[in-house]
């Protein structure tokens, strides 16, 4: 991205311009950077399929993908199943809790780019946020997704306030969306890719077996 339309676009749970969403689709198919709000924490993320945006997320996010899974959000359930392996049981367990505050850890396929192979595992997410969603429907296409680096020092505004986390990411980024104060618990992890589902770390999402 040569350069930002936006600094600091404000969203809405509903009634947005569709003009605004056709920006931020714009800047995702452009291989652009976006902050958003989940149903967690603020995220940030791009295109799931352009390496080279994802690239760029590990190095702000000092991820590396050779030892860390990525994940991506996913508009419904239809598009999981294009990027991960998903079987009877998974799947009624991801209906039952999805849209909610979890990352599904399952076995991808060879849809999603090579650097998400090194691992062979990707995380899937369906926050249960409206904006995020809005913009996960208009892209049609998986969102890579990761939390804002946690730095424990600094105060939870940097995190929370989409005004402050401009000011800190504004000049690394290709666009920040204000959806309001963001929230500090993190998604529950769940491990489906062996014989039995593992909650390899509890957050804010309590799972309905």
């Amino acid at each position: 991205m040569e350069c930002k339309q936006y600094m600091l676009l404000k969203l809405y749970d509903k009634n947005n311009n569709p003009r605004d969403l056709e920006q931020v689709v714009r800047v995702l198919n452009n291989g652009g950077i976006i902050v958003y709000p989940t149903d967690t924490t603020y995220a940030i993320g791009c295109h799931g399929l352009k390496e080279r945006a994802i690239e760029r997320i590990c190095r702000i996010k000092n991820i590396d993908p050779k030892r860390n899974n990525l994940s991506i959000i996913c508009y419904n359930l239809s598009l999981v199943s294009e990027y991960a392996k998903v079987d009877n049981n998974t799947f009624k367990l991801m209906k039952r809790n999805l849209p909610g505050a979890f990352t599904f850890i399952l076995n991808g396929t060879t849809r999603l780019p090579k650097i998400f192979g090194n691992r062979h595992e990707v995380g899937i997410r369906m926050p249960d946020n409206a904006i995020i969603q809005a913009i996960a429907s208009s892209l049609d296409a998986p969102i890579m997704t990761t939390s804002l680096p946690r730095d424990e020092e600094e105060e939870v505004e940097f995190r929370t306030d989409p005004e402050l986390i401009d000011e800190k990411y504004g000049e690394r980024v290709d666009l920040v969306i204000d959806g309001g104060i963001g929230g500090t618990e993190r998604s529950t992890v769940v491990d489906c890719t062996g014989d039995e589902p593992e909650i390899l770390r509890q957050g804010k999402g309590l799972l309905e077996w």
